[in-house]
């Protein structure tokens, strides 16, 4: 076990970004809904909204674009169009090898912003199916990321103390929720970077 991990009782890993190169998928997925409403959503909000609900991202959009948008369908329909991209998914491969060392020797968890059905099957694409102890996905809790919520609940799934834990993100959202939850992080974007959608 890496010598830095001793120091904690229980990992939480971030699904999109972290585990899995979802995050180019995502976006093209969002650009298929968005486009189709007239919503703008360019690629750098994109990934600073990384970790909101699908629901809330399309609910903030279309408000500030002034139109009508029947959010539940609009999120079904962008999930939808992710999942028809899922067979192109790859693993991140520093974290996806961590979870495979450190499963069954202590307590790990998924703490995602996307919903469950979704983050099941990425999980199941990246080779990592039934290898955490507990999911939090939005369903779970009524706050989300930046708020501290979801990790909190995932500790106390796990049976941690927050000071004991380690949250592994690719979002400042992310990074935000880790630290009001008083937890330690680790940033995966120090050596993952998805490759951009839209050249510049």
């Amino acid at each position: 076990m890496p010598r830095h991990l001793h120091q904690h009782d229980a990992i939480l890993f971030d699904c999109d970004g972290t585990l899995a190169d979802t995050m180019p998928a995502h976006y093209r997925a969002w650009l298929h809904v968005t486009r189709r409403h007239g919503m703008a959503f360019d690629e750098d909000r994109f990934y600073a909204l990384g970790g909101r609900p699908t629901r809330d991202i399309i609910a903030t959009l279309a408000r500030e674009a002034g139109v009508a948008v029947d959010v539940d369908e609009a999120a079904v329909v962008k999930e939808e169009a992710f999942l028809i991209q899922l067979d192109a998914i790859l693993p991140i491969d520093p974290v996806v090898e961590l979870v495979r060392r450190v499963h069954g020797r202590l307590p790990i968890a998924v703490v995602t912003g996307g919903y469950r059905r979704v983050c099941e099957r990425i999980l199941a694409r990246v080779g990592l199916d039934g290898m955490f102890d507990t999911i939090v996905a939005s369903e779970d809790t009524t706050r989300h990321k930046p708020d501290p919520d979801p990790f909190l609940e995932a500790a106390s799934r796990l049976g941690a103390t927050p000071e004991r834990c380690v949250v592994w993100e690719d979002s400042d959202l992310g990074i935000a929720a880790a630290e009001a939850a008083g937890m330690d992080w680790i940033d995966v974007r120090g050596f993952h970077r998805p490759a951009r959608v839209v050249t510049r």
